[in-house]
């Protein structure tokens, strides 16, 4: 089966015993390696010095002095920024383990780092993969999506790859995305994802231009909730299962969680009772009903009940999801 996600890092880590990734030099020395921390030209003798130090040691210790006797400002923070990240990395042992420590607090960690580390453990969980939509559905995790509705169905295009288009680069072939770009009507040539054609992903895996439809009846929505359960599944270790609905037919509800800011606070004004309007109600692009196999598990106040899931897309389309409110807001029991 072909390899995915090369790019992800995920065979820079190993796995521990629980099947999380554990950090390895390897993958620090990526982190050395990115542009913002490498040596250039400019650079100095100190900031050199420090580079070759890290590469060849990647968990020693970097004092103040070390930072201090960087002359170029921009570095010194970089190496800041990059050495707290690795130091959460380190303290956690674990990638899963760092990725949730973020959210206990203030989020002090670069977004980038955070898609990456989505990216990677995403790549763990769907080791052995063969289904080209989910995998596409799970790029959701970690890459802003564009949407457009067209004839009736929503589309989801990769956001980078819609905002390459804009500058001047081409896509082809069989779908035509049309898409609100820079403030100018475009066309994206870009391959619709579907069941027919699935195995176009496995040799563009990694150029993100391919769309898929999230509208209720197509697959990659399916492939969306199975991905959903899936993550739930290697955080929480509960199995529950997730599918998509039409819409919420429970006039008041137990639960809910936005994927995505937008939703959060659509769900939160429905369920208060509050108006919400018709502009704001198209932005809701999918929903789902997530139950628990063993009830058990839920708050005891909400034991058995359906939890309702919502994606949408903000004011200018685009969709930016929060795989981390699938954890922070899920109702586990107090135990």
């Amino acid at each position: 089966m072909p390899d995915f996600w090369r790019n992800s890092g995920f065979h820079l880590l190993e796995r521990d015993s629980s099947g999380r990734l554990r950090v390895t030099d390897d993958y620090l020395r990526a982190y050395y390696l990115r542009p913002e921390v490498h040596p250039v030209e400019e650079s100095d003798d100190a900031e050199r010095a420090l580079h070759a130090a890290l590469m060849a040691e990647p968990r020693r210790r970097v004092s103040q002095g070390e930072l201090a006797a960087l002359g170029d400002a921009d570095a010194r923070h970089n190496y800041e920024v990059v050495l707290r990240f690795r130091d959460r990395l380190l303290d956690a042992g674990t990638v899963e383990a760092c990725y949730m420590g973020l959210f206990r607090g203030t989020v002090d960690t670069p977004p980038l780092f955070i898609a990456q580390m989505v990216h990677v453990i995403l790549r763990n969980i769907l080791e052995g993969c063969d289904d080209p939509l989910r995998l596409r559905a799970a790029e959701l995790f970690f890459r802003d999506q564009k949407a457009t509705i067209q004839e009736g169905h929503a589309l989801l295009a990769d956001l980078e790859a819609v905002e390459m288009h804009a500058s001047g680069q081409r896509y082809g072939s069989l779908g035509k995305l049309i898409v609100e770009a820079s403030g100018t009507l475009g066309k994206v040539d870009l391959d619709v994802l579907e069941r027919a054609n699935a195995a176009l992903y496995w040799e563009r895996e990694s150029r993100h231009d391919t769309v898929i439809s999230v509208t209720y009846g197509r697959p990659a929505l399916d492939a969306l909730a199975q991905v959903i359960a899936l993550w739930i599944r290697h955080f929480v270790g509960l199995e529950v299962r997730v599918k998509p609905v039409r819409r919420i037919e429970e006039p008041r509800w137990g639960w809910h969680i936005g994927l995505d800011s937008e939703a959060t606070a659509i769900l939160n004004d429905l369920w208060a009772g509050t108006e919400v309007d018709h502009g704001r109600m198209q932005r809701i692009l999918a929903l789902f009903a997530l139950e628990f196999a063993e009830p058990g598990s839920m708050r005891q106040d909400i034991a058995g009940r359906t939890v309702y899931l919502a994606l949408s897309a903000n004011e200018d389309g685009v969709v930016r999801m929060k795989p981390q409110n699938l954890l922070t807001n899920l109702p586990l029991h107090e135990a």
